[in-house]
């Protein structure tokens, strides 16, 4: 049977059962050793496999992440990372980049970038337009007032005498990752917020927190709001006793490192630098001395202090809230103020904000090496973006033969309402301008028989005049605008019809609405929209990516890494390749 055309015919040998060619009783018994074989391969892959189990069982990769910890620097543009990265510790910034996660081309996709906005974006998933948070304040037609981000007149400050805390989340229209995983673990879990400005802390820590907690200048205090609580926990009156920010400001500000050094950055004292409080020039070192009428301790905000005093906070915080040592994930939330005033008063080329940075990388080097004490390395979860980016200072582009400007908003409404005038007669049309928007008078509209679309097309035509306006935008019908899709998409992200204005004035790149000195943020491009966001630690894998992802991608990502449900208005994508 074994016999083919090609065989010899076979030899055969007798045994006491049958008859068996030669060639055939040697492939029989070469079989049985293929079977005893397979056998002990099968005996060994099984005992290795029950061994391998055996190990997973005993160490067992954790499920769940003892603590999240999402970090926020307030006016990080991307380029920071690498700008300063050669000055970096090991344990920081390069920390993160090298050891996480980098997505490098993260961008914002809606304007107005400013700071509240930023915040919510960050930790709702979603976009102006649906979570309402459509700038750090905005005006109300009905009321006739001004409303600030998180404003709330129904609670009270706790912690200090001030008015300071009258604030909460309830003009947050939607909810946040912090929110969606307390309600995954039936508020099991602990969320906290911390940060120099209210709404640096209020919005991260969402609607359900334990606590939020923020800067009161007046005597140097955290406080809260009795949103959250009836009285301030001892451990934040013990840190408040301490007088920790009068201790940083009697040091002074100087440079990290010699002042000859910081060759990334122009010359000190530049004539379109800002000055702090009190002092005559913006030059190092910034002796920070108290002087009649100066109060300290709202200057410590602009100084690299402001950061390294909240993380000290949040340090405080880790410890006597025990934060990760329960049996659900707790999550904080920190956001570093600081580099946002230092940034507008000096602008992102000079020395003071790269001494700001350089410091900050070592304060978020602490938390990482506290974190690594008290959690382990591998039982904790951290990311970091930022609210928004920033421009350059006009007059240093201008110095470097660069097209730049500030755009004059008195002069500029002057002349709209002198045209609107000329049109249609007296009457206050604009009630109000926030935002690079301006919200109409529409009862005056009513009374004289006038559509939006009328008053647009004289704003437009007078400031279309300008050399620093690109477009001027009817809110109430996009499809008029001259704008790329792709800034228009913008445009309508950051519009919510109860909150926005009727009107959008969208400056040329590198104008915006500003002094002779420092800078600011709030636009559409790229310097604006364009933040880094790392990844690190729990599950996170090691690599980076250049394809493209917004601000409204990071809490979907988390909620993916946490196995619950993004916040109810993310718009947002699970970020491909972040998670092991």
């Amino acid at each position: 049977m074994f016999a083919n055309q090609y065989s010899p015919k076979p030899k055969y040998f007798k045994n006491h059962t049958t008859s068996v060619p030669l060639y055939g009783k040697q492939l029989f018994m070469m079989l049985q050793k293929i079977n005893l074989s397979l056998i002990f391969s099968l005996v060994v892959l099984t005992l290795t496999a029950q061994k391998k189990k055996n190990t997973i069982m005993q160490n067992p990769y954790p499920t769940q992440p003892k603590l999240v910890v999402g970090i926020v620097v307030d006016q990080m543009r991307y380029d920071f990372l690498y700008r300063y990265y050669d000055k970096y510790s090991l344990g920081g910034f390069k920390r993160l980049m090298n050891e996480g996660f980098n997505c490098r081309n993260h961008h914002y996709d809606y304007a107005p970038t400013v700071t509240a906005a930023g915040h919510a974006a960050i930790f709702t998933g979603s976009i102006p337009a649906i979570d309402g948070i459509v700038g750090n304040e905005w005006f109300n037609q009905k009321t006739g007032k001004t409303v600030y981000c998180v404003e709330d007149t129904s609670v009270s400050t706790v912690g200090a005498s001030t008015k300071a805390g009258l604030m909460s989340p309830k003009n947050l229209l939607v909810s946040t990752i912090t929110d969606q995983l307390k309600i995954a673990n039936n508020f099991q879990s602990k969320t906290i917020g911390i940060a120099l400005k209210d709404r640096g802390a209020i919005l991260p820590a969402g609607h359900t927190a334990n606590a939020a907690y923020w800067f009161d200048s007046k005597d140097g205090s955290w406080i809260t709001s009795s949103f959250y609580m009836k009285d301030l926990p001892q451990w934040v009156k013990d840190f408040n006793a301490a007088k920790m920010p009068k201790k940083y400001m009697l040091e002074g500000w100087k440079t990290l490192y010699p002042i000859e050094q910081y060759t990334e950055s122009t010359a000190d004292s530049q004539v379109y630098e800002g000055k702090l409080a009190g002092e005559k020039a913006s030059v190092f070192p910034h002796e920070l001395a108290a002087q009649a009428g100066v109060n300290l301790l709202e200057v410590i905000r602009t100084t690299p202090f402001g950061n390294t005093l909240t993380k000290d906070f949040a340090l405080a915080a880790i410890k006597n809230e025990n934060l990760g040592k329960s049996a659900k994930t707790d999550f904080l939330t920190v956001s570093f103020s600081s580099p946002d005033y230092v940034g507008h008063a000096f602008g992102p080329n000079s020395i003071e904000i790269e001494d700001t940075y350089l410091r900050l990388d070592r304060d978020i080097a602490e938390i990482l090496q506290n974190l690594d004490a008290t959690l382990g390395k591998d039982n904790y979860l951290v990311f970091l973006s930022a609210d928004h980016g920033v421009a350059d200072v006009p007059s240093f582009w201008q110095s470097q033969r660069l097209p730049a400007g500030t755009f004059n908003r008195v002069t500029a409404l002057a002349e709209v309402k002198n045209d609107l005038k000329t049109a249609f007669g007296d009457g206050e049309f604009i009630r109000a301008e926030d935002n690079y928007q301006l919200y109409l008078n529409h009862q005056l509209l009513r009374d004289k028989k006038l559509t939006v679309a009328q008053v647009h097309a004289i704003i437009r035509e007078t400031l279309l005049k300008r050399e620093d306006v690109a477009d001027v935008i009817d809110l109430h019908n996009l499809s008029t605008s001259t704008l790329p899709d792709y800034q228009l998409k913008y445009v309508k992200n950051g519009l919510n019809p109860r909150r926005s204005g009727d009107i959008m004035m969208v400056l040329n790149p590198s104008w915006f609405m500003g002094g002779k000195t420092g800078t600011t943020h709030g636009t559409l491009y790229r310097y604006d929209t364009h933040v880094p966001l790392l990844f690190y630690g729990w599950r996170v894998k090691n690599g980076e990516t250049t394809l493209r992802t917004n601000i409204s991608d990071i809490s979907p990502t988390v909620a993916d890494f946490l196995s619950i449900l993004e916040p109810n208005g993310s718009i947002g994508n699970v970020i491909q390749g972040v998670k092991k």
